[in-house]
């Protein structure tokens, strides 16, 4: 199925800017994962995936206070803020440390992804991944899932110096491709996205299946929704 409305926003751009996690690959089994080794190295209590899938997409500063936060509230504990910021150079020394060691073997890419960006490179767009996850850990699970070679720029959440749903990195996306912000569509998951695209003067597509904050994608503004990349080119 070919959604008409963004096959005609996609015709009128000359590149897209595709968003990670929850647009291209589910990662939620990486994060689970890497979050629960690390919390057993602090002696902390598991957290469930449901838990963490509304905590995702704000980087991975804020995904892992969002879970210290969550496991010392289970405990009983009351979080104060200085609490999670001695906790956290060990908290991100060891997530960081088993992210990069599990990268991409509890993560799928959703149905669809690799036929639609290669659509829309044959439709003639050129792609950026744009990313609020840590460039070192963007690159290698773009390499795990055969999608790198599909990216002329890819940027993580360190690339700039705000992350979105700022428009900053939107606009300096723009400015690496080459491109007009009006003519570069963004396609994303989240209100993240759509926030950092309206901002940025960029059209924006959201795909339906992501994480969202625990929020139907649908009830975010935007210029169109797609059920799977596919539905964004006419085969």
């Amino acid at each position: 199925m070919v959604n008409l409305s963004v096959a005609a926003l996609v015709a009128r751009s000359e590149a897209a800017i595709v968003d990670l996690d929850g647009t291209m690959v589910d990662t939620l089994g990486d994060f689970s994962e890497a979050l629960n080794r690390m919390l057993a190295d602090l002696a902390l209590p598991a957290i469930e995936a449901r838990h963490i899938e509304t905590m995702v997409g704000k980087g991975s500063e804020h995904l892992l206070r969002s879970v210290l936060n969550h496991v010392l509230v289970q405990e009983g504990r009351a979080p104060a803020a200085m609490e999670i910021e001695a906790m956290y150079p060990q908290a991100w020394d060891r997530y960081q440390h088993h992210y990069l060691a599990i990268n991409g073997q509890f993560a799928t890419l959703y149905p669809g992804v690799l036929e639609g960006l290669q659509a829309l490179r044959a439709a003639g767009l050129r792609l950026a991944c744009l990313t609020n996850k840590p460039t070192d850990f963007a690159l290698p699970l773009l390499e795990a899932k055969g999608l790198r070679g599909l990216f002329e720029q890819v940027f993580g959440g360190d690339a700039f110096e705000r992350k979105k749903p700022d428009p900053l990195p939107l606009l300096k996306t723009c400015e690496a491709l080459g491109t007009e912000p009006g003519r570069t569509l963004m396609i994303g998951d989240s209100s993240n996205d759509a926030r950092a695209a309206r901002a940025a003067g960029c059209p924006v597509v959201l795909v339906t299946y992501g994480y969202n904050h625990g929020q139907p994608a649908r009830s975010v503004e935007a210029d169109g929704y797609v059920d799977a990349l596919t539905e964004c080119v006419e085969g």
